[in-house]
């Protein structure tokens, strides 16, 4: 059996390639079942299992929540679990916090960075449990 594995012009193991695929599939799965970003699989996962750096992970990160959260999105409307003028009135909030955390984000320290979202997934686990 062929060992690598070439998508996009990058050459992969099988390895890798499983790997990703199982983040991926437990990324969608929290964010379809729980309703938060694939952030808080994602970021973890990429860095400590695939070895990326923090920044390059929480901008892959993004991109990658985009097109899952469309798609649960999708099967929420189709339960009635959507309120999509709240959603549009948030998103403009949510595009301009976006827009300035991720120029900020460009001027933390990788330690730094990596710190203060284990702080926030922290406090978020605590409030969750506590609630």
């Amino acid at each position: 059996m062929k060992r690598d594995y070439t998508i996009w012009g990058i050459t992969i193991t099988w390895k890798r390639l499983a790997l990703i695929f199982v983040i991926g599939i437990l990324s969608g799965l929290v964010n379809g079942l729980l309703g938060i970003g694939g952030g808080t699989i994602l970021i973890p996962a990429m860095v400590f299992l695939l070895c990326e750096r923090q920044h390059q992970a929480h901008g892959t990160s993004l991109a990658i929540i985009l097109p899952t959260a469309i798609v649960s999105s999708f099967v929420y409307r189709a339960h009635g679990n959507l309120d999509l003028a709240l959603a549009a009135q948030v998103a403009v909030g949510g595009i301009v916090g976006g827009y300035i955390g991720a120029k900020l984000m460009n001027r933390i320290p990788p330690v730094t960075l990596q710190k203060l979202f284990g702080v926030f997934m922290g406090l978020a686990g605590l409030r969750m449990i506590l609630a």
